[in-house]
């Protein structure tokens, strides 16, 4: 659950890591313009890595420089998120992701959130992201790039291919590892209020 002085967290907005993160989230549409509607392949590859790359680039300096924020911490993992599904959605448009790769990924997020929702309907705040989950998420996010670059450079695809969905399977596997972490970490929570309210 959220660390117990999450309360007393200032909520504020213009921060370095937050000025980062709101740079991540316009790298979304952008991303989605340079595959969708031009050909500059390249750039969107460039875009995506460094959306994905970055992820971590926000967080480290909100703890280095002291300017943590629950606005920080309400925005980073709706951004990471955001960029995952849309990337998968763009990626499976342009047939670079199978449609059962997608579909295992948005399996897991409806997994999420109809915990999320039981939690919330309990009285619960939402779980501070989990380290498997951040791995998972940084993993998952690399094979995108990768997978882009093999579906449109026929001489890398022979390394980038492989690579790409090892990455990928990887990622997803990790992912739902942590999305089992929460959704026990949820039934902990629920069993003890059921038992307290006996």
């Amino acid at each position: 659950m959220s660390k117990p002085d999450s309360d007393t967290i200032p909520w504020r907005v213009w921060t370095v890591p937050n000025m980062i993160t709101i740079v991540r989230l316009c790298g979304i549409p952008l991303f989605s313009y340079l595959l969708l509607a031009t050909d500059a392949y390249v750039a969107a590859v460039v875009v995506l890595a460094l959306g994905g790359g970055t992820d971590w680039v926000d967080g480290f300096l909100a703890r280095r420089l002291g300017q943590e924020s629950r606005f920080g911490r309400m925005l980073d993992p709706l951004v990471d998120r955001a960029y995952i599904l849309v990337a998968v959605v763009v990626l499976t448009l342009t047939s670079l992701l199978p449609w059962q790769f997608t579909a295992v990924l948005f399996g897991r997020e409806a997994v999420m959130f109809v915990t999320l929702l039981v939690l919330r309907a309990n009285g619960f705040e939402a779980f501070e992201v989990h380290y498997t989950g951040k791995t998972a998420t940084f993993i998952v996010f690399m094979s995108f790039p990768v997978l882009v670059l093999a579906g449109l450079n026929e001489a890398a695809k022979v390394w980038a291919l492989p690579l790409g969905w090892a990455l990928a399977w990887w990622g997803i596997v990790l992912y739902w590892l942590a999305a089992a972490i929460y959704v026990g970490q949820a039934a902990v929570l629920l069993r003890r209020r059921a038992q307290m309210g006996k």
